[in-house]
């Protein structure tokens, strides 16, 4: 028989100055990680880095400025961006709204090489 895994996101290891919570799927039996982003400062985000896995941006409100490579883009809400494995990218929050992101990585761990 099968049973679901309940995570509450308060348990979750918050970062990035308090605006995201990470999920490691290895410790919960799942196949994938995710970082739940809800940001209100212009410029929120990660350094310039990349994985060994594809990475999935699901914005649900706001925007940012994306480095995806050489290409620069605003992602908004409603738009979904995936960057392939071993792609420098890093984004920072834009806007007035606040940012409300979910960024899913697909490995059961975190693997980050840092770029700068």
């Amino acid at each position: 028989m099968s049973h679901a895994t309940v995570v509450d996101q308060g348990d979750l290891l918050v970062e990035l100055d308090g605006s995201a919570v990470e999920f490691e799927g290895r410790d919960h039996g799942a196949s994938v990680s995710v970082i739940l982003v809800s940001a209100d400062e212009d410029g929120a985000g990660p350094r310039l880095h990349r994985h060994p896995y594809d990475e999935t941006f699901v914005i649900r409100g706001g925007q940012a400025l994306f480095t995806v490579g050489d290409q620069e883009l605003v992602g908004r809400a409603g738009q979904i961006i995936v960057v392939p494995a071993q792609v420098p990218h890093k984004f920072a929050k834009t806007g007035t709204e606040r940012l409300e992101m979910m960024d899913v990585h697909a490995s059961p761990v975190f693997i980050t090489e840092w770029l700068e």
